[in-house]
């Protein structure tokens, strides 16, 4: 058969997915390049050709993205209301992305920057998968996977819909379109064929038989496609499926698949014009002209309001489709509650996950954590939106509390006899706030919005009271019950109660009402329905096919201010119950550490803290980091950021002005100045968990417990010497841990023997104070008692010193509680041993019972004067660990991995060391630089900026002053000069994927590896000539690679 067309142009590239990155191969010479790296699900992509743009969709990151076709500018382009993007499709004559989502069943339009987004279709769609465009006829054709598969068309502005193709389809996963040809193919994964038909659905037939087609393209007599069983690229005739080709096996996961090529992409009439139509927003063609069309939801006078867990979205009453958009909104987890604020147009909602409450303007600018801290389950919010204060729930802590807008000025409200609050609402012009209960009594109250006048309006016939909402109108309250399964109301008084709804409520979660009709969520039937809000009747399904519904709310600009009455009737608008007095910080006080708990082990560890000239530290062993701030909040700052683990103890010595702390993860026990400057591993060996510290400056010890397998208490100078093991019988968990200067003696709580005991400070005269204690963690002393943290209990207690006796309980219902630490500012601190020139010491002045010694930073060793340190380790190891660089002392022996302070890293793959400059060359395949810093962290600046892909191997020549790098997704070695300048292409020809490489200056060598078909090493002259393979056997993905010059081995190891 006679060819259809003519090739013409630049030879066509096959342009593919791989679920961790795109690639490029050339179907006739099967060279195989490397586009886009390190993603997470690639499946979809299409390009444009004449702005030469990729665009690609991941479904685990759920996102569509886009770059240039060289691989540079990655960006978003829609970000939210994703579920599962499987179809991709670009409008290169008018410039529209348009996708299909199998997991909100919709088709979407854009423009290709993400703006002006539009829910084109989404009645009668259940799973659509592929789609092609045809912009030169205005038409869409997609695939649907649903119960009813089928293969549709319309115009690409939804109109003059219909379906091609319903029959003996299963799967039908690609479709391509052949513009020459007038014919359409698809694959179906089930019933392991190709088919094709003209464009009206007319002509069908089978053209190749195949294990597991998944995605199709065409370019001139050939279709291509990817395999998913034999994860393969291949080849036929389009015609007549014969002269089949493997194009490329061995694939990681080929997904998505078109040809690169002018002619997939020819030139057409732009219906929309210069000017775009005349249009606003979206100009979209169709089978004859264009239609203009609106953003979906973008006339927001009012709008539907609901929570989905992972997103917030909303549905505009001014649109026709009722369809909903996502809010742009970062790192939304559980979204539970909902509020919102007309005034100043700000939603506010709660995050159950993250433990949070935020707010952002409705359209997603602004976004702000208001509060993040002492919160566990908040399950309830209300916005009094006449005073500008911020109400919630927390069915963790079992509290109401209250804020300004902001976070500001937050109090308890409620406390007591509360057993699982749930939803909360407000009525400022009333005064009054209402609240559902879930506990064993499941009940509503309300009280006045100080909290005054508390009392239970509703406590019979309750199971799961959930969603509240008021109508201001007739004075009545309405609430949804999950166990009942009904949605009632009643006056704000409880009085005169009825069913509006009994029937089809499955699981009802949110509520509101808005004009005549009341809105509910409803987990089960995954829907949000409507109903006359006097009678219940005419019931209306607004969404459905919506997992995962929480709070519901109606954003309007008509709420009751009650500026109508002369006066409020309550007296509370500015009640002194809703201001925080604040006073001096007192002489003595208590300040302990919260965290949240998933189990046994806290989950999110801000662990611990100490005080010093007004100002407290904590380790977060979740973030990784320790912190300080001043007593009011201000002047935060992390002193510490690498190297930590698990910061199970800290201890400030407020004396001699340094920070100590235990890192149960790295078994190390560090010391640093107050900033976090100087730091050093003080002691590392034989350390099996340590836990907490304390502090005996005047003697110089310092203490500390062990939990691991042999648990202990230890007592070493706080320079790390002369260290004892001073109790290592009958402990289990040993948890807090202080020192009673006034008696000599060492306090401990034990978690595992539920005991706290004290001994001399010896560790002689051991006897127990107080047990059982159910589960002790932290401990302290002031004046003549102790005071602990207990878990179990979630609580704070006191108890006399010496004997144990008196106990009380300070402070109940405290989730979350860690470390304890007492103050007293009247106590006078002690002599500083170093405080006269810092002991004469270079860098650190350290106690220890007999004096002081001088010390030096991580990795370097103290100088013979034992006073003075080098300022860097003479021997020693660089390594970089994707987002950092760090060195490994050789002169020391506790070898442990210091960070270099470069700022700006991201993923750091190669490195190398010029010894002449003393400079740390690397590459970062995020940013794709070349860049290099002093080995201080210093001085960072780029070297090479532009041109790079994946630069995964670098090397220095130290002799030549020359810069040596391979380019994984370019397949190229180049060299430079250290500056960057003189930048040359050194091979290019017969790469595949080259790795590591290593430079031999005095020999005039340059070897490298090569992961690609055929892994191999290499080796040629430093100027690229005399070429020659040393290894092509044996070899897998070889990656490390040195030399060893003193021996004069080429290659010493690989991997």
């Amino acid at each position: 058969m006679l060819s259809s067309v003519c090739p013409s142009g630049p030879e066509p590239v096959l342009l593919f997915a791989n679920r961790i990155d795109i690639r490029q191969v050339l179907p006739h010479r099967s060279e195989y390049t490397l586009l886009l790296n390190n993603l997470e699900n690639a499946i979809a992509l299409d390009f444009h050709h004449s702005k030469e743009l990729v665009f690609w969709s991941d479904v685990t990151l759920d996102r569509i993205m886009r770059a240039n076709l060289n691989g540079s500018n990655v960006e978003e382009v829609v970000s939210t209301g994703l579920e599962s993007p499987g179809g991709l499709a670009i409008d290169w004559i008018h410039d529209k992305l348009y996708w299909t989502d199998s997991g909100t069943s919709r088709i979407e339009v854009a423009n290709l920057d993400g703006t002006h987004r539009k829910v084109l279709l989404w009645e009668n769609l259940e799973k659509p998968r592929a789609i092609a465009l045809h912009p030169m006829e205005g038409t869409i054709y997609w695939t649907d996977w649903g119960n009813t598969p089928r293969i549709e068309y319309s115009s690409m502005d939804g109109s003059n819909r219909r379906i091609i193709a319903d029959t003996h389809l299963f799967w039908p996963n690609g479709l391509t379109i052949d513009y020459a040809g007038h014919r359409m193919y698809w694959v179906d994964a089930k019933h392991h064929v190709i088919e094709r038909a003209d464009l009206d659905g007319r002509n069908r037939k089978a053209v190749i038989s195949l294990p597991h087609p998944f995605a199709i393209t065409v370019f001139e007599d050939s279709l291509y496609w990817t395999d998913w069983h034999t994860k393969s690229i291949n080849s036929a005739n389009k015609f007549t499926g014969k002269n089949q080709e493997i194009i490329r096996n061995k694939l990681h996961f080929p997904m998505d698949i078109h040809t690169l090529h002018p002619q997939r992409q020819p030139a057409g009439k732009n219906r929309c014009g210069a000017n775009n139509g005349g249009c606003t927003h979206l100009c979209l063609p169709n089978s004859k002209d264009y239609t203009c069309a609106c953003p979906t939801g973008f006339r927001l006078d009012k709008f539907l309001l609901f929570a989905r867990r992972m997103d917030i979205r909303r549905i505009s009453f001014d649109t026709e489709d009722l369809s909903d958009d996502v809010i742009p909104l970062a790192d939304v987890r559980s979204a539970v509650a909902l509020d919102w604020d007309s005034k100043d147009d700000y939603v506010y909602w709660t995050d159950v996950s993250t433990d949070s409450i935020s707010r952002a303007k409705w359209d997603g600018s602004g976004q702000k954590v208001v509060v993040d801290t002492s919160l566990e389950s908040p399950a309830g919010l209300a916005i009094d939106w006449v005073t500008n204060k911020l109400y919630w729930t927390d069915a963790g802590t079992d509290r109401i509390e209250v804020s300004n807008t902001d976070g500001t000025m937050r109090t308890v409200l409620i406390w007591e006899n509360l057993d699982r609050p749930r939803d909360i609402v407000v009525d400022p012009v009333g005064g009054f706030m209402y609240w559902t209960d879930w506990g064993v009594s499941p009940k509503i109250e309300r009280a006045g919005m100080d909290a005054s006048s508390r009392l239970v309006i509703i406590s019979s016939n309750l199971t799961w009271p959930n969603g509240l909402a008021i109508d201001y109108e007739s004075q009545r309250l309405y609430w949804a019950d999950a166990g009942m399964k009904t949605i009632e109301y009643a006056n704000l008084d409880g009085s005169e109660r009825k069913v509006l709804i009994g029937s089809n409520l499955p699981h009802p979660f949110g509520l509101t009402l808005y004009g005549e009709r009341i809105y509910w969520t409803d987990w089960q039937a995954k829907s949000i329905q409507s109903a006359d809000r006097r009678t219940g009747q005419a019931r209306e399904t607004l969404q459905d096919n919506l997992e995962n519904l929480m709070d519901i709310h109606v954003f309007h600009r008509h709420r009751p201010t009650g500026t109508e009455s002369a006066s409020p009737p309550w007296g509370a608008l500015n009640s002194p119950r809703l201001l925080l007095e604040c006073a001096p910080i007192p002489p003595a006080c208590i300040s302990i550490a919260v965290a949240h708990f998933d189990s046994d082990r806290p989950s999110t560890n801000l662990m611990l803290s100490s005080w010093v000239c007004a100002c407290v530290y904590w380790s977060d062993s979740t973030l990784r980091k320790i912190s300080r701030a001043a007593l009011d909040g201000s002047q935060y700052e992390d002193i510490i950021t690498t190297g930590l683990l698990t910061t199970d103890g800290l201890a400030v010595d407020a004396i001699g002005r340094k920070v100590y702390w235990t890192d149960t993860g790295t078994n190390r026990i560090e010391v640093g100045n107050l900033d976090g400057s100087m730091r050093k591993v003080l002691v590392w060996q034989n350390l099996d968990s340590p836990r907490a510290i304390a502090l005996y400056h005047e003697m110089g010890y310092m203490y500390w417990t062990d939990w691991g397998e042999n648990a202990k208490l230890e007592r070493s100078g706080m320079d790390g010497s002369g260290r004892l093991v001073l109790i290592s019988n009958n402990l289990g968990w040993p948890n807090g841990l202080a020192v009673d200067k006034a008696g000599s003696q060492l306090l401990w709580a034990d978690a595992h023997t539920e005991r706290i005991e004290a001994a001399d400070l010896n560790g002689a005269n051991r006897h127990t104070l107080l047990s059982p204690v159910q589960h002790p963690y932290g401990l302290t002393l002031l004046d003549s008692y102790i005071y602990w943290t207990d878990w179990q209990t979630r609580s704070i207690h006191r108890a006399d010193k010496d004997t144990g006796a008196n106990v009380i309980l300070v402070r109940a219902n405290l989730p979350g509680l860690m470390d304890i630490q007492a103050v007293d500012r009247t106590r006078q601190l002690g002599f500083n041993k170093c405080s006269i020139r810092n002991g004469g010491c270079s860098h650190l002045c350290l106690p220890h019972p007999a004096g002081f010694s001088c010390a030096c930073p991580t990795g370097i060793q103290l100088k013979s004067d034992e006073q003075t340190c080098d300022p860097s380790p003479e021997t020693y190891l660089l390594f970089s660990s994707r987002g950092s660089i760090r060195r490994i002392s050789l002169d020391t022996n506790d070898h442990t991995d210091v960070h270099v302070p470069v700022p700006e890293l991201n993923n750091v793959i190669s490195l190398d060391y010029d010894s002449v400059d003393g400079k740390i060359y690397y590459t970062d395949v995020f940013l794709d630089v070349i860049r290099r810093a002093d080995l201080n962290g210093s001085s960072m600046e780029t070297v090479i900026g532009h041109g790079l892909k994946t630069t995964d191997g670098l090397a220095v020549d130290w002799v030549a002053r020359n810069l040596y790098w391979t380019d994984t997704g370019r397949n190229t070695i180049e060299v430079a000069r250290l500056d960057g300048s003189c930048r040359k292409v050194l091979i290019n020809n017969s790469l595949d994927e080259p790795r590591a490489i290593a430079a031999f200056p005095k020999k005039g060598y340059l070897f490298w590896t090569d992961w690609g078909h055929i892994a191999k090493i290499e080796r040629a002259n430093l100027d690229g000539s005399e070429r020659k393979i040393l290894i092509n056997t044996d070899l897998g993905w070889p990656n490390g690679l040195t030399l060893d010059y003193d021996t004069r081995r080429s290659v010493q190891e690989w991997e």
